[in-house]
């Protein structure tokens, strides 16, 4: 008698056996997909940024090899170069320049520095050459120079602050408060700004700027200030009339205090008296336009 083989359960099985690890998978999919997107919910980059990451790690991955293959040959201008040429493939070239940090100069200036490394393979820009060029320019104190891959240059200027207008031979030069020139004013553009003369006179800056900080209070009658004979400064006042310091920091510092007494207690900014001469110690010599003589008052609190 033949036998009959039935396969009906076995392959009931099999199917039962697929659907529960079909049904396995999906469920495992799902709590992977419910995981990652809980992760990006997290992280703070959105998909394009990070997309810009790891194909930034690949290309970096792919340079690295490039500059060891070259530097095992022992090629070290072959490796820059095949490094720009895979970066350059890859985009990574300076097309895009970003500026901050301007509030008075030229920006325009920058950018044509900035602008010459176009076209270039980002690892090609020399950023050390690049902030020197910067920093030649007269506006800029100090220049930050960096790469935001994969095209664009950021360069941050810190501006020189203008303090004074520096007075030469048929026009005036603006400055700042290291004596810095900085370029040429208008004598309109000039106005309500700090004058100084005389040869000499920018590199004691520094030494002005002390000298009328001690007595605050003359600060904004003070319209101008001469360097005279390389020792010391004669200041002129809004009024017109001025003031004859003796040489030495301390000296005219102290001569300024004593000014700056006497004026609280007798007004004498805004009146007669057309020049004030406190070259000598503990004096103050009066020159009043009309007279031949000088009047003398002590600085030490009396006429």
């Amino acid at each position: 008698m033949a036998e009959t083989i039935n396969r009906k359960g076995k392959g009931v099985r099999r199917a039962a056996a697929a659907r529960s690890r079909a049904n396995t998978a999906r469920k495992a999919k799902a709590r992977t997909s419910g995981f990652m997107d809980a992760v990006m919910a997290i992280l703070p980059f959105t998909e394009e940024q990070l997309h810009r990451v790891f194909l930034a790690i690949i290309i970096g991955g792919a340079v690295a090899l490039a500059w060891f293959v070259a530097s095992l040959a022992g090629l070290p201008a072959l490796a820059q170069a095949q490094v720009a040429g895979v970066a350059a493939d890859a985009g990574f070239v300076a097309r895009n320049v970003r500026v901050t940090g301007i509030h008075r100069m030229n920006e325009m200036k920058v950018y044509n520095i900035a602008f010459a490394q176009r076209d270039r393979p980002m690892p090609s820009v020399d950023l050390d050459q690049l902030r020197q060029q910067l920093l030649a320019l007269p506006w800029v104190a100090d220049a930050r120079v960096s790469r935001q891959l994969p095209t664009t240059l950021v360069i941050d200027i810190v501006e020189r602050k203008p303090a004074a207008v520096l007075k030469k031979p048929g026009r005036l030069v603006l400055i700042d408060g290291t004596g810095h020139e900085l370029e040429p004013i208008k004598p309109s553009a000039a106005k309500g700004m700090l004058e100084i003369s005389g040869p000499g006179s920018a590199r004691q800056m520094p030494d002005l700027t002390r000298l009328i900080a001690a007595a605050p209070a003359l600060k904004p009658q003070i319209v101008a200030a001469e360097w005279i004979g390389n020792r010391r400064w004669n200041l002129t006042f809004k009024t017109g009339q001025v003031l004859a310091l003796p040489q030495g920091q301390n000296e005219g510092s102290s001569a300024l205090v004593s000014f700056a007494r006497l004026d609280g207690v007798n007004r004498l900014i805004g009146g007669k008296v057309a020049t004030f001469d406190m070259r000598v110690p503990d004096r103050i010599y009066l020159r009043i336009p009309g007279r031949t003589e000088h009047q003398a008052l002590s600085t030490k609190g009396g006429e």
